[in-house]
């Protein structure tokens, strides 16, 4: 019994340890743009197929943006970073294909990449040279380039995304290190931006990226309200600093773990009081056993450290289960990235570590009374 409850502790730390060390192996993986100092704005201009921007209503947003003296530069893309809105498609190196790659989409305009600031390994952002072309551009994240294109350069490539019932062929001008649009706690994608040209996409994208002066402070955001409403007062508009989008995603991002350790903290002190419980009353039982040990010469020191080994040789024996109940996790690989061989070992040092550290406060207070028994008391009990 006292080795099952040690089981449970063990799992229990387990399962939190890797949670916890997933999110710091995310936190640590490159975003791939820089969200300090970005804006965005999210237009709300009517239903998406009867109303279209145009051409000229970008280039009066931008020309009206950038007269603000806090607006260094100006980009259209379809959503913005830190937002819960994705767009997604199975992307296929031939037409026609079966399975493809499930990618994440993002149409971006040619000034995109700057006010990201996105970093590019390879190749170029789109321009003017993509005007004409006969296939539309993209740029892909290195984590795309290297599942769709194992061993060979992604650069010039064509792979084809189906839209209605017609495979659209996209080749590759670029490749940029990464691309997290969910934030730093978000598990890494096949990513691809697709180029936006205004009156020539078959829909228009309807959030503006603002790169501001550094230190701009939140009361922009009404003059900044004020002059969209001078282009065009029509339209209402949603105003969010990525600062600000960036802490309410981590907030989410945190608010499973975080009832979890809750959760995992409660139970852990109820295995503890059960394990106290159990040795104490496992004591009290030996208390014969304990006399007889010190009436033959055994010390106190020896009798504290026998009640103290026993139960980390329990926690061991636990130990060993739990370990081969998961480590099947990551060799079946059912839980994909998020538990990779480097999450386990550190959740399974971590887990170890707190087991015995319980295990040695549960046994010190019944180690230490039955190491203060004598030798008289205890046969006299017998």
């Amino acid at each position: 019994m006292l080795s099952l409850e040690i089981l449970i502790a063990f799992t229990i730390v387990f399962g939190v340890a890797a949670f916890g060390l997933r999110y710091w192996q995310l936190y640590n993986m490159p975003l791939g743009f820089e969200s300090r100092d970005l804006w965005a704005v999210r237009m709300h201009v009517g239903d998406e197929e009867k109303t279209r921007i145009g051409l000229e209503g970008y280039e009066a947003l931008r020309r009206g943006l950038m007269e603000m003296p806090e607006v260094r530069d100006v980009a259209f893309v379809s959503f913005e970073p830190y937002v819960n809105a994705s767009m997604f498609s199975k992307l296929r190196r031939k037409a026609g294909e079966g399975d493809g790659f499930n990618t994440e989409l993002l149409d971006a305009d040619d000034r995109a990449a700057a006010v990201l600031g996105l970093k590019l390994v390879e190749g170029r952002w789109f321009s003017a040279l993509d005007n004409g072309s006969a296939d539309r551009p993209a740029v892909i994240n290195r984590r795309m380039a290297e599942a769709m294109f194992p061993g060979e350069r992604a650069l010039g490539q064509v792979f084809f995304d189906r839209e209605g019932k017609q495979d659209v062929p996209h080749r590759v001008v670029g490749v940029v290190d990464a691309y997290r649009a969910k934030g730093e706690l978000a598990a890494p994608l096949n990513h691809a931006f697709t180029r936006f040209v205004a009156d020539q996409n078959r829909w228009d994208v309807r959030t503006i990226l603002l790169r501001v002066a550094p230190g701009t402070e939140r009361a922009f955001e009404k003059r900044l309200n004020e002059r969209l409403k001078l282009i065009r007062k029509d339209w209402s508009y949603q105003i969010t600093p990525s600062s600000a989008a960036r802490a309410s995603m981590l907030k989410q991002h945190m608010a499973p773990l975080v009832v979890v350790g809750i959760i995992a903290a409660f139970m852990l002190v109820m295995v503890a009081f059960g394990l106290f419980g159990a040795l104490w009353q496992n004591t009290t039982q030996r208390i014969p056993e304990i006399g007889l040990r010190r009436a033959i010469g055994a010390t106190a020191g020896e009798i504290y450290r026998q009640i103290v080994l026993e139960q980390f040789l329990l926690s061991s024996v636990a130990i060993v289960l739990g370990l081969a109940l998961l480590v099947q996790l990551p060799l079946t690989r059912v839980l994909g990235e998020h538990l990779d061989w480097a999450v386990f070992a550190q959740a399974a040092s971590l887990s170890m570590a707190v087991i015995y550290l319980l295990s040695l406060l549960c046994a010190l207070y019944p180690g230490w009374r039955a190491s203060r028994l004598s030798p008289t008391e205890a046969l006299h009990h017998e």
